[in-house]
């Protein structure tokens, strides 16, 4: 299990008996406005835990204090993997905003992947609207790359038709990352 410890988070791979802390923030309507919907019954998150437990891209984000999960970081490789890009989203309990819980565990991530993982370029995307989360990201020193429009869609009115939004493109190169001329990162060349 990785782990990657921050100032006050715990960033760890995810565990089945995550799925009730995970439940207690996928079932509420203001975290996943800007979500594709999710079967918040317990089977389904049980089994949502156990799949995310058995890979590396969904990144459980524990607070030290009280071992809670309060939110959770996908952080996985795009194709092809010779690019070495990295795709950086996250969801996170609406009880724990405005306490910078999200930044640092990305940060936390973002300073493991230039420093580990080799990666060149981490792509982040979001929704306009979501103003805390564009933030988010300028706060990671990512740059917006790019505003698509009407290109996202995954809720529909009640009449069937889709719900079009709009969205944000954000991008950091390894060598924009502060510290990673410190860094030792070496590609295995075969």
């Amino acid at each position: 299990m990785t782990i990657i410890e921050t100032e006050r988070l715990m960033v760890r791979n995810f565990k089945p008996e995550d799925w009730m802390d995970l439940r207690e923030y996928i079932s509420k309507e203001r975290v996943m406005i800007f979500e594709c919907s999710w079967d918040s019954s317990e089977e389904s998150l049980r089994k949502k835990a156990v799949e995310f437990s058995s890979g590396n891209s969904f990144w459980a984000v524990e607070l030290k204090s009280t071992g809670k999960m309060i939110g959770h970081v996908y952080f996985n490789q795009v194709q092809p993997i010779e690019s070495r890009t990295w795709i950086l989203g996250y969801i996170f309990n609406n009880d724990y905003y405005g306490n910078g819980y999200a930044t640092e565990a990305c940060k936390g991530l973002l300073e493991y992947g230039f420093g580990n993982l080799c990666i060149h370029r981490v792509v982040a995307k979001c929704s306009p609207e979501n103003e805390p989360s564009w933030k988010l990201l300028e706060r990671l020193k990512m740059r917006r790359e790019g505003h698509s429009i009407k290109c996202v869609t995954f809720k529909k009115i009640a009449s069937g038709d889709p719900i079009w939004w709009d969205e944000y493109s954000y991008a950091i190169l390894a060598e924009e990352w502060p510290g990673y001329d410190s860094m030792i990162c070496k590609i295995n060349v075969i």
